[in-house]
């Protein structure tokens, strides 16, 4: 398995990366760039769109089984956008502190809804929360608070039966699972999927010792967790039960977020980041915040739309 670059032009700090079936487009944001981008693969063409804060997650949506723009978790709250380029229309304003606080991770649930995380900035505190947002039976969209206790909300995602919806604390290198009844939205049994090694005290750049830390996820068809360790320089494939099936090396020290796109499914995209990293890992890999891929052999889950 090789990687290809499939956008040179660097982010900042990548992420929500998904391929969208009607456009043929892969999206993604920049977060401290306050950029969301698309880019035809075919062509190598992209297109960038500023935003007045930073998006720390976006989803496809439609209206009545009809594509239709974007859902946005920005800074300050959930908006809703009709087509590229559109007005922001705020679906919901943030419940925290936007000086402290600010949406991260987040993703369409199979049924429709859209869930974001949040992310405490100080890190001093595990007070991130998981939400989820209904808007498809009510003008008044039903918020609802899925779980907490984190510092930053990330590796957001669904089994392929949707009987599972896992999601990771950062800094703590822990992903936990949780049963889920998807008309209900409840979610029971919490439980550790996978908990991963800390990292070592005073840790820099080209020492050994340490293999990253658990960021975005994606899902395949056979249910496996594709997850990006950030600082690890690669992706880990993990078997329903959480058993290790595949280490990747990645061409960027600090991976961010698979997901699966193509016809098929089977090309692996992943984000990157470069913002704030020392100099000497920037020499190294000097493609971070580039956006690369690969072709797998087991298809990965579609993108779900928001629903309104």
């Amino acid at each position: 398995m090789t990687w290809q670059t499939v956008v040179t032009e660097p982010s900042e700090l990548g992420e929500s990366p998904f391929w969208h079936p009607d456009e043929q487009m892969l999206y993604w944001v920049d977060i401290p760039g306050r950029a969301i981008h698309r880019c035809n693969v075919f062509m190598g063409t992209v297109q960038s769109w500023a935003m007045p804060s930073e998006p720390g997650s976006i989803a496809p949506a439609r209206t009545q089984g009809q594509g239709s723009g974007l859902v946005i978790a920005l800074r300050d709250g959930i908006y809703r956008v009709r087509e590229w380029g559109a007005e922001l229309q705020q679906i919901m304003g943030a419940g925290h502190d936007t000086a402290t606080t600010r949406f991260n991770d987040g993703k369409a649930d199979p049924r429709g809804r859209f869930w974001a995380g949040t992310m405490y900035e100080p890190r001093d505190k595990s007070v991130a929360e998981l939400f989820s947002i209904d808007c498809r039976n009510s003008l008044v969209p039903a918020v609802e608070r899925k779980a907490g206790g984190a510092i930053i909300a990330n590796g957001l995602a669904w089994s392929p039966d949707a009987a599972t919806v896992y999601w990771t604390d950062t800094p703590t290198h822990t992903t936990h699972a949780w049963d889920w009844d998807a008309d209900s939205n409840a979610m029971a049994n919490r439980r550790v999927f996978h908990q991963w090694p800390g990292k070592p005290t005073g840790w820099q750049f080209g020492m050994p010792g340490y293999g990253g830390r658990p960021d975005g996820a994606a899902v395949d068809v056979q249910g496996n967790y594709w997850v990006a360790m950030f600082e690890g320089a690669r992706l880990l494939k993990l078997s329903p039960s959480g058993e290790l099936l595949a280490d990747i090396a990645v061409p960027a020290q600090c991976p961010t977020m698979p997901c699966f796109g193509g016809d098929d499914l089977c090309t692996l995209y992943v984000t990157t980041a470069r913002y704030n990293r020392p100099a000497a890992e920037l020499q190294a890999y000097p493609e971070s915040g580039a956006v690369f891929s690969m072709r797998v052999d087991v298809p990965g889950l579609p993108v779900n739309f928001f629903e309104d």
